[in-house]
């Protein structure tokens, strides 16, 4: 495969990635803040973002780098102004991530990867109940709502053609990772317990969506070239 075929295209913007998402783990451990750490937390995701878009060739292929880039998004507006506006930034690429996983729905599924795709959003919310509902209403609402967001992203990225053991179980693993903080934030588990948790399963998940879609894409497109 050349440098400029499939998902090696811009593989730079892929390795840069991955440097900033893993090194800014670092930063999370020191409990460092500013601007200057506000955009080395988004770095990660918005090379991603980057990345996916150097390789777009298809209207599913801008749906995941706009997906990234709403995720990156959110990602510095939740230090920069505040969680509602980054929770405002990550539902949007959410919903633009729900709408890529239905129009690239898997032909059929199993009894078990079934049940998986419909126990997912309740058992999310169940879960996020949990550990919100002894904080203010409208808090443990917002919580809730957002869940069921990040949830059905989830279910839908479980139940599409894309490859279970990346973008499926990265959209899983990025549930988890919002989970873990209202673990944080609702004191079930300590922060100094979650920490080591939320960025690596966030970063993780995010990394394994955006392979397993654009990998995907892109070798459908090389293969198209190559038979037209």
């Amino acid at each position: 495969m050349s440098g400029d075929s499939g998902w090696d295209r811009a593989r730079w913007l892929w390795v840069a990635a991955l440097v900033g998402g893993v090194s800014f783990f670092w930063a999370v451990l020191q409990h460092l803040d500013g601007p200057a750490i506000w955009a080395w937390k988004t770095s990660g995701v918005a090379l991603l973002a980057l990345w996916a878009a150097a390789n777009a060739r298809s209207t599913d292929g801008w749906l995941i780098a706009a997906a990234l880039g709403f995720g990156a998004l959110g990602d510095y507006l939740l230090d920069a102004l505040g969680m509602l506006q980054g929770a405002a930034a990550f539902a949007t690429g959410h919903l633009i991530a729900i709408a890529l996983y239905l129009r690239n729905r898997r032909p059929s599924l199993s009894g078990s990867q079934r049940l998986l795709v419909w126990a997912t959003v309740p058992l999310a919310l169940v879960i996020a109940w949990g550990l919100t509902h002894a904080a203010e209403t409208g808090q443990m609402i917002a919580a809730m709502a957002y869940t069921g967001g990040v949830a059905v992203m989830a279910a839908t990225a479980w139940a599409s053609r894309f490859p279970r053991y990346r973008t499926g179980i990265g959209a899983m693993i990025f549930l988890a990772s919002d989970l873990f903080i209202f673990a944080g934030e609702g004191g079930t588990l300590s922060r100094s317990v979650t920490m080591w948790l939320v960025w690596p399963l966030y970063f993780t998940g995010q990394a394994l969506i955006a392979w397993g879609v654009v990998s995907t894409l892109s070798r459908e497109s090389d293969a198209g070239r190559v038979t037209a």
